[in-house]
């Protein structure tokens, strides 16, 4: 007879948890050991982009968590040439959360390993020379926030999967050499705020799927080969508020959807085939600020409000077949930046001529154009005339008034600059002078002042008119130094040229032996420095304030950086130098040592301004 065993259940239990306990330890004594920190060093050192026998954590650019794991590699602007990107061992590196390689000198493609790096956050790798195509493997790093890779030389398409990464805000990938289409698996990034893919080679049409983005701040796609027509789900792009596509081949109406974009303050859809009328809902655009639709094929009229939109200050409306009258809101509101040439309007205008050059069917009594012959014209002759002669004797009067007036302030110039000196205070009324500046500080007393600058004094002054004024006052031993005599004279150079909504308005100056100083659009909240410093009144900073405070600071940002003549740079940018009005609408300030960069010739840029502070555009 076979014998059998008979095995205990509390034998058994004994036996697993004896198992279980063997089990643990040895997963504990795996987590415990620092093989995976040493492979991380190790990994770092193969790279040949650092020299050092230290730990590995004590490294410039190299940052850990508090169990040793590498979490952050910056080496952006480091001045060093890394070479290839796959050096680094991506799979070596479990714990990476952001990796920062901006202007490495980084060439060669950009490895699938990358992939593996599940919990990165951050990817920039901008200003480098890295080929080849986008990794499919970039679809696995699904908690990506940032995706910067500008300014390379990557070419093929943007794949697909791109769509996975729903955790992504910002997506920059302009000034490269990237083809095909734009995936429709973009409106499945509804976190997706800044969309920049401009300055490649992209073609097909947009997709209607990126109405689904309705976060979308910063949208610019100009400079590619686009095709197609304006989808109208970009109606739904409520928080829109910079819609570039301009330099392309699309074609097709604008959408009458776009009067929904209330947020939209820059507009540029030119040099494409866009045909049909100007939406008139585009008059519901307040806040619009910048609008180009030239070098287009638009018909029709020009919206009867076009010219109302109060915070408009640049339109170019050239080089298509418009027709019609010019309305009266623009000829009545004219800006010196609206450009209606190279149409066909006709009818009278008032508008100077360099604002519709080759318009031939327009007529008035400038010079430059035909005079209008029609009965209205008889009319307004004998009217004029009816009227001269009543008029005649008060015109002598006042002329010979405003001629003393003159005398007297000529004088008054001349004598304050017998000494070589410069001397220039004006206003848009030219009622500003020298004396009621003197007068309404009681000559700088220190009650008036209302801050200390980064080279001088700031003062509150009401005018003899009521208007109130801020003056920035050098110290006497301030102008006898070159440094502050140059940011002064620099201030003045950028402020006396540049106009924005953003960037605080400069009345005028004083360059004169006694004393210097600026005067400027007095700003009621004073500094978001101080704004944000304050408890009672951070409290009341809310987010949807701060928000508007960013956007302001973008806008001038964007026109110094973009849109000037040639693009400035302020090197200062910090909370000091954002002033708030009573609205807390931001305003730019202090361009002491802003300097403006010529694309013709070499530039180099060093850091400068306040300590702590460096410019956005040196970030991603």
């Amino acid at each position: 007879m076979a014998s059998s065993i008979i095995i205990s259940p509390a034998v058994v239990v004994v036996t697993i948890t004896s198992i279980m306990m063997i089990m643990l330890f040895s997963l504990a004594n795996a987590l415990s050991s620092p093989s995976s920190s040493t492979d991380e060093a190790e990994a770092l050192r193969r790279t040949g982009w650092w020299n050092s026998t230290s730990a590995h954590c004590t490294w410039d650019g190299v940052y850990c968590n508090k169990a040793g794991s590498v979490t952050l590699i910056d080496l952006t602007y480091s001045r060093k040439e890394l070479g290839e990107l796959s050096k680094l061992e991506f799979s070596s590196f479990p714990s990476l959360v952001e990796l920062w390689l901006g202007a490495c000198g980084l060439n060669g493609t950009i490895p699938h390993q990358i992939g593996t790096l599940t919990q990165l956050t951050f990817l920039v790798l901008p200003l480098n020379n890295l080929t080849g195509e986008l990794p499919l493997s970039l679809a696995n790093l699904t908690q990506l926030e940032g995706l910067s890779l500008y300014s390379n030389r990557l070419h093929g398409s943007i794949p697909p999967q791109i769509g996975k990464m729903k955790n992504l805000i910002g997506f920059n990938l302009h000034y490269n050499n990237l083809t095909g289409v734009i995936p429709s698996s973009f409106g499945n990034l509804t976190n997706l705020t800044y969309l920049r893919l401009y300055g490649n080679q992209m073609s097909g049409f947009i997709p209607p799927q990126i109405g689904k983005i309705k976060n979308l701040i910063s949208f610019f796609l100009h400079d590619n080969n686009l095709t197609g027509v304006i989808p109208s789900s970009f109606g739904n792009l409520t928080s829109l508020t910079y819609l570039t596509l301009s330099s392309n081949q699309i074609s097709g109406f604008i959408p009458p959807k776009i009067g929904y974009l209330l947020n939209l303050s820059y507009l540029d859809l030119s040099a494409n085939q866009i045909n049909g009328f100007i939406p008139r809902e585009i008059v519901n655009l307040k806040k619009l600020s910048y609008l180009d639709l030239s070098n287009n094929l638009i018909s029709g009229k020009i919206p009867s409000q076009l010219g109302n939109l109060k915070e408009l200050e640049y339109s170019n409306l050239s080089y298509n077949n418009l027709s019609g009258t010019i309305p009266h809101s623009i000829s009545d509101n004219y800006m010196t930046s609206f450009d209606l040439s190279h149409n066909q309007l006709e009818n009278q205008s008032t508008i100077p001529h360099e604002a519709f050059r080759h318009d031939k069917g327009l007529c008035g009594g400038i010079k430059g154009l035909s005079h209008c012959k029609n009965r209205h014209q008889i009319i307004l002759i004998i009217v004029i005339s009816i009227f001269a002669t009543l008029l005649l004797s008060i015109t002598v009067v006042g002329i010979l008034f405003c001629k003393q007036k003159i005398r007297k302030n000529q004088l008054s110039k001349t004598t304050k600059a017998k000494n070589g000196d410069l001397f220039s205070i004006w206003d848009y009324d030219g009622t500003i002078a020298y004396d009621d500046i003197i007068q309404a500080t009681e000559d700088f007393d220190i009650k008036y002042c209302i801050g200390i600058g980064g080279y001088g004094s700031v003062y509150k002054a009401q005018l003899p008119s009521g208007k109130v004024v801020a003056l920035k006052k050098l110290h006497s031993w301030e102008r006898d130094d070159p440094t502050y005599l140059k940011s002064f004279e620099n201030e003045v150079q950028m402020l006396s040229t540049i106009q924005h909504r953003n960037i605080v308005k400069l009345y005028g100056f004083c360059l004169h032996k006694r004393c210097m100083f600026l005067v400027y659009k007095y700003m009621e909240k004073g500094s978001l420095y101080c704004m944000l410093r304050d408890e009672v009144e951070a409290m009341e900073f809310n987010w949807i304030k701060r928000v508007n405070v960013v956007k302001g600071i973008a806008n001038a940002l964007s026109y110094m950086h973009h849109d000037y003549d040639l693009p400035i740079i302020h090197r200062d940018i910090s909370s000091n130098n954002i002033l708030l009005d009573s609205k807390l609408e931001a305003f730019v300030a202090d361009f002491g040592t802003a300097r403006l960069l010529d694309p013709d010739s070499s530039n180099q840029t060093l850091l400068a301004g306040t300590y702590g502070y460096i410019a956005p555009a040196l970030g991603w």
